[in-house]
């Protein structure tokens, strides 16, 4: 609009064009590769019955009912009900790489009906099942439905379901019907939006944009007023400056607004965001390079698994982790037991005196026997071998039977797939004492007891769960009793023992021994059932297990009515050692002023726990309960009849040290938080008779809610004022609670990390995940904004990359708005000898050029390379991360600082050029002062300012890479200047070069270089002053280090 700007259409559009260029090449080379990549999985084949025969069909022909045939080695195309396949009990063994990244086989077990009937071609063709199931969902791990077929319902659940993505291996076949398929498929649904995670860099930057703009228009308002004012004064006198169109001085005002929002436009940084993302993409790229984070006994590199949250990983001021497996090794090794209240395995001979020197057990007597299992009890061995003990046999018999391990002799050899490691162990111990798992079927185990092999009938496996804690298996035995055998925590196992039993106190007493000896802990118990009460228990189960809606409460309300009165035989301990560097991690962590909580569902005790919690003032749950009610009372009482008063109040719960551990257990969480389980009434409906009824109600829910509020509140308040905090027996659920309580009431910066699929609501939770590749599968993992192979990593995660991406980040954004401040404001200088007419200081194809070519290399290069020491003494001295959790490098503070240091130095390049040129001749006796001189000057000392301000004042680590970023780009500069300003170029665009022979004329001038170096030297030695009397006077931490 020729009313409104000054400027070439080109000074805006081609760096925008530019911006958004690069952007679009990005996703263009994205889409194309997953058009490509469509296609190819489009056009793979399959079997599919059509017309009652497998014919060979392609992935995207395949619809919701079709029965196809899958064999070895070949993808899963759709989520399918496995129907049969070639293994006995149609067994099918899959790999979920494409699903959750692990490569450990799993297996899928079809319903015996099934196999039974439809192993033929000309079954399969004729098969009329109706299915009914759960909606399309993410969900990888759970599956509700069920099949109808020859006027039976049978329950179908995950472990049925062959899901898109699969890979069936050591299986020649298998056949399956199609349940959902293309975007309907669990894969599919995984790929949609996932959370979004911002920094807290990136909420003050838009702030901060916001703030830019809110100049922009504040200056353009300002400026528009001027011209105003001067159109009135000097304008519409001046004869010669008349211009045909007949304007009131304050519609031109308006006109120049728009004109100066256009000129000053720079001022917003249009290319920011897309140089942050390539300065995070870097970043992200030397984590996943970084061969100090590689665990080579896995092959497990580092992973960056997000682009967009480096800079934060240098301010975390909470961690939350888990214990087994992030902590630990994972690795679970059977050590000891109590059995009927005795304690086994400690170092006794055969006739139960403990021995000096430990002698290894020979189990050459036991075929089955692991030959790496050590146990040095020769007691208990004596006790199995004789079999007078009947509580030690079914001790071990319950180890051999309860669990959902299979067996696989594929090798000739006898294997175990466990779900979890300490289901393996606890088997595997069982398997050398004597009790061996030898096979399943749907509804059969067998197993061999001391030699002699025996086949029950499996009636029902009520399955683990994190809220359960436990699992049971329900056994007809051979003489026709049914038993009931189940395995779990103390604390829901204790819950559900007859009152009656007599060993309960010795047991409890061998539980503290074997926490206190950093071993893991199960109860193991039994009780009988009669034929009437489970045939009455039975109905009741099959109705929950076929339930459409709300079948996993279902069940767990049937398995509840059966878990009761219980028979306590003992308790296992498993071992689970330290990872390698473990506690140099921890302390070097807390050295950095970072908290570390530990939330587990393990019992209390432990070396990670003594670790965490070491030399420090312990706390324990019930003087944590009575402390936060104390305060609580306090509150009330002052608060009076307004609490939400007493929000405000926050006097310390200690005094002097804050050198303290709080280890407290779930159900005291619970009870801390006032999340007390609601007991289960009738319903019954209350209809308020009167608006003071209502009143009522709304106030006792409102005063209620303050209350629960301020209790957590507190909870936190004197938690964060411990050193560590062990959380033990917490859920799933409760460990994100704890995680989302302490942001919402600590604003902190927070990190979770764990190994499991009960980590992953935590991970989720917390500001950043981390998730380790461990043996419990790779779900936190895929849940993860970043990945490694072992815990004692994340130090270097955080210290080392973490602090270094939040100094380059800082610097980057410090100096990023400087050089557009620095740049922009030169054109409000030039307005006021310019009648505020909108009319830009430089040439248009250097403002065209500026953030694109001139400044943006170097700038990147800070963000991409800085460092303010090494990564070996940003390890050796922690405390350097503390900048990054107070957020001293980047603020408004630190944003005003920047635009007054732009507006200072674009006040220096304007007004010392200005000067010089005022009423000065050049040496050919002609006046220099013309505004394209004076431009090119201007420019040229501009440029030598922001990026020597780069090179020698904001970069701690020089390469080559950066010395040449910068002088690369002023001998940029001059080479495009000198060709724009040719001659030649003028010829052929007369119109868009009109600075013809402008630079050569003025840069040969030796006054204007003296000119420059004056500008540059005014600009640069206050800053080179200031970091001086900085280093010398007032060092900061790394300036010490250095």
């Amino acid at each position: 609009i020729p009313q409104i700007t000054t400027l070439s259409w080109y000074t805006t559009l081609v760096p925008l064009l530019l911006v958004l260029g690069i952007t679009a090449v990005k996703d263009l080379v994205d889409d194309i590769a997953r058009h490509r990549m469509d296609n190819e999985v489009n056009n793979r084949t399959c079997d599919v019955i059509k017309d009652g025969r497998f014919k060979a069909t392609k992935w995207k022909d395949i619809k919701v009912g079709d029965i196809i045939r899958l064999k070895k080695n070949t993808f899963v195309p759709a989520d399918i009900l496995l129907l049969s396949s070639s293994e006995p009990n149609s067994l099918c063994y899959v790999e979920t790489a494409e699903l959750d990244g692990e490569t450990n086989l799993k297996f899928k077990m079809a319903l015996e009906v099934t196999h039974r009937h439809l192993q033929e071609e000309s079954a399969l063709a004729d098969f009329d099942g109706l299915i009914e199931c759960e909606e399309p969902n993410n969900r990888l791990d759970k599956f509700t439905g069920t099949l109808s077929w020859r006027n039976s319902n049978y329950s179908l659940d995950a472990d049925k379901i062959l899901l898109r993505g699969c890979k069936i291996r050591n299986t020649d076949f298998c056949h399956g019907m199609v349940l959902f398929a293309g975007a309907d498929t669990k894969i599919m649904k995984n790929s949609g939006k996932t959370r979004f995670k911002r920094t807290k860099i990136d909420s003050l930057m838009n702030y901060m944009v916001y703030t830019i703009i809110v100049v922009l228009i504040l200056l353009s308002a300002g400026l528009a007023i001027g011209h105003t004012y001067w159109e009135q004064q000097i304008g519409n006198s001046s004869w010669y400056l008349y211009d045909a169109q007949d304007l009131s001085p304050a519609y031109r005002g308006f006109l120049n607004f728009w004109g100066y929002i256009i000129v000053l436009n720079t001022m917003v940084p249009i290319s920011l965001y897309v140089s942050v993302e390539v300065i995070r993409f870097g970043q992200s790229y030397f984590i996943n390079w970084d061969l100090q984070m590689y665990y080579s006994e896995k092959d497990t590199p580092a992973k960056a698994r997000t682009t967009t949250l480096n800079e934060q990983l240098g301010q975390i001021q909470y961690i939350f982790s888990d214990k087994t497996g992030t902590l630990t090794q994972n690795i679970m090794t059977f050590k000891k037991c109590c059995i009927n209240g005795q304690r086994y395995g400690d170092c006794r001979d055969a006739a139960g005196q403990l021995q000096s020197h430990p002698e290894q057990v020979d189990f050459s007597w036991n075929a089955y026997a692991d030959g790496k299992f050590l146990f040095y009890d020769h007691y208990l061995i004596e006790q199995i071998k004789s079999g007078k003990e009947v509580e030690i046999q079914k001790f071990f018999f319950l180890l051999a039977i309860c669990h959902t391990v299979m067996a696989d002799t594929s090798d000739g050899q006898l294997n175990y797939q466990a779900a979890s490691p300490d289901e393996g162990a606890l088997v595997m111990a069982a398997r050398n004492f004597g009790y061996v798992f030898l096979s399943r079927t749907q509804n059969t185990i067998t197993i061999s007891e001391m030699g002699v092999e025996r086949t029950y009938d499996v009636l029902a496996i009520l399955d683990f769960n994190s809220d359960r804690k436990r699992m049971s298996v329900i056994v007809r035995e051979s003489s026709g009793n049914i038993r009931l055998y189940c395995k779990g925590a103390d604390t829901v196992i204790y819950e559900r023992l007859h009152p009656r039993n007599p060993k309960r106190e010795a047991t409890e007493e061998a539980l503290d021994v074997f926490a206190n000896e950093t071993l893991r802990t199960l109860c193991l118990c039994y009780r009988d059932i009669s034929q009437d009460e489970f045939e009455v228990w039975n109905k009741k189960f099959v109705e929950a297990s076929l339930a459409k809606t709300h079948r996993d409460e279902a069940l767990d309300k049937v398995y509840e009515e059966i878990e009761k009165n219980l028979i306590l035989l003992g308790a296992t301990a498993i071992e689970d050692k330290l990872q390698d560097g473990v506690p140099e991690t921890i302390s070097r962590l807390s050295k950095a002023d970072i908290k570390i909580w530990v939330l587990t569902g393990d019992k209390k005790g432990g070396v990670a726990y003594s670790q965490t919690a070491k030399n420090r003032r312990i706390f324990s749950c019930s003087p944590t309960l009575a402390l936060l009610q104390t305060r609580l009372e306090n509150q009330r009482n002052r608060a009076g009849s307004s609490p939400h008063s007493s929000l405000r109040m926050n006097e310390p719960f200690f005094q002097g040290s804050r050198d303290r551990a709080l280890i407290i257990t779930g159900s005291w969480l619970n009870e801390i938080l006032l999340e007390k389980k609601k007991k289960k009434k009738k319903l019954k409906l209350k209809f308020p008779r009167t608006a003071e009824e209502k009143k009522k109600q709304y106030e006792k829910r409102r005063r209620a809610e303050a209350y629960k509020e301020q209790q957590q509140k507190n909870f936190v308040d004197l938690a964060c004022e411990c050193r560590a905090v062990i959380c033990c027996r917490v859920t799933p659920k409760q460990k994100a609670m704890v995680v989302e309580l302490v942001k919402k009431y600590k604003k902190a910066i927070t990190l979770a990390i764990g190994d499991g699929a009960n980590d992953v609501n935590m991970i989720k939770t917390a500001h950043i995940g981390v998730g380790i590749s461990g043996q419990e599968g790779m779900q936190a993992v895929m849940s993860s904004d970043y990945s490694f192979g072992q815990f004692r990593y994340l130090q270097r995660l955080l210290l080392v990359h973490g602090r270094w991406s939040y100094i380059r980040m800082c610097k980057f954004l410090r100096y990023f708005f400087y050089k557009n401040f620095a740049f922009t404001l030169v054109h409000i200088w030039y307005s006021f000898f310019s009648g505020f007419s909108a009319q830009a200081a430089y040439e248009d194809w250097f403002i065209t050029v500026y953030n694109v070519l001139y400044s943006s290399l170097p700038v990147l290069l800070v963000g991409l390379l800085d460092q303010d020491v090494s990564d070996k003494l940003s390890l050796r001295f922690p405390r350097l991360y503390i900048l990054g959790q107070r957020d001293l490098l980047f603020n408004y503070k630190k944003f005003f600082i920047s635009l007054l240091h732009g507006a200072v130095t674009s006040l220096i390049i304007f007004f010392i050029p200005y000067g010089a040129y005022l009423k000065s001749m050049g040496q050919d006796g002609e006046a220099p002062a013309d505004y394209q001189s004076f431009a090119v000057t201007t420019a040229s000392s501009l440029i030598f300012v922001v990026n020597f301000q780069a090179i020698g004042l904001d970069t701690s680590y020089w390469t080559f890479v950066n010395a040449f970023s910068v002088f690369g780009s002023i001998a940029l500069y001059f080479g495009i200047t000198f060709d724009f300003h040719s001659a030649g170029i003028h010829v052929l665009f007369p119109s868009v070069f009109q600075f013809t022979g402008t630079a050569p004329n003025a840069l040969r001038q030796p006054y204007l270089w003296l000119t420059m170096i004056l500008s540059i030297a005014i600009c640069l030695l206050p800053v080179v002053a200031q970091r001086f009397l900085s280093m010398t006077i007032w060092p900061s931490e790394s300036d010490k280090v250095r």
